[in-house]
């Protein structure tokens, strides 16, 4: 909305979106004059607000995506207030490392049904108003990981690997309905879910990136944003690694 209560740009979700790439790219499609609501699981942190006395908040909604009425909910939210969402940014995951032979079913299914199931959740009840529309952006935030493998993130790896193959086998389906479907695979990126990863790993994952530093989340944001602008029109089923290289070849 913009400052006079009139609406500008489209409506534009992104999950996961209080913190880390999720409220980068709130923010980039928010300066491109877009209406941006991003969901979150705990209490929406003092971010969200708008940055400037003229800014305008980002639109907070809770949900977990393991929770089909927790989506449901908080698609209804967002068109009710701002109308259907004509750009999703599938970007809430989680990690929870340890290597296979120490990951019980708990810590596999809790990644699997965030990162993967979730993203199917979201991705199926933002479809419909898209199909009726006949357009649409949807951009799938994955990772490197899916492609080069990881140890300790078989769970994680696994996951961001599907999101590929739910990416292009959507593509076909809907894109005679003008509707785009596309997957960034962020590297080594200066966000908490990196941190965790410990300051040992990070430094040997920095060893193998031509660029020879972590991205920020604003350059990962920067890619969503050009997958889901008009630019990127004829663009689906794509991959788009930025990874400073580390990935070269995906």
């Amino acid at each position: 909305m913009s400052p006079d209560g009139s609406r500008r740009g489209r409506t534009v979700l992104v999950t996961g979106g209080s913190r880390g790439i999720g409220l980068a790219c709130a923010r980039r499609f928010q300066s491109l004059g877009d209406t941006v609501a991003v969901t979150y699981r705990t209490a929406p942190p003092d971010r969200l607000a708008g940055e400037g006395p003229d800014d305008v908040d980002l639109f907070p909604v809770p949900c977990d995506v393991r929770v089909p009425e927790q989506v449901d909910a908080a698609f209804a939210a967002v068109e009710e207030a701002f109308g259907p969402v004509q750009v999703l940014v599938a970007n809430a995951g989680v990690t929870k490392d340890t290597l296979l032979l120490r990951m019980g079913e708990e810590a596999w299914q809790e990644v699997i049904d965030t990162d993967l199931s979730g993203v199917y959740r979201v991705v199926r009840r933002g479809l419909g108003a898209m199909v009726r529309a006949h357009g649409g952006r949807i951009v799938l935030v994955s990772s490197v990981v899916g492609f080069l493998g990881s140890p300790g993130q078989v769970n994680y790896g696994a996951a961001k690997a599907g999101l590929v193959g739910l990416a292009r086998s959507l593509a076909r389906e809907v894109g005679s309905r003008g509707i785009t479907v596309n997957v960034v695979a962020p590297g080594v990126v200066d966000t908490d879910m990196i941190a965790n990863l410990g300051e040992q790993r990070v430094e040997q994952l920095l060893a193998m990136v031509p660029l020879g530093r972590r991205a920020t989340p604003a350059e990962v944001a920067g890619a969503v944003a050009f997958l889901a602008s008009q630019d990127a029109a004829y663009i689906t089923g794509a991959v788009l690694a930025v990874d400073g290289g580390l990935a070269m070849g995906l």
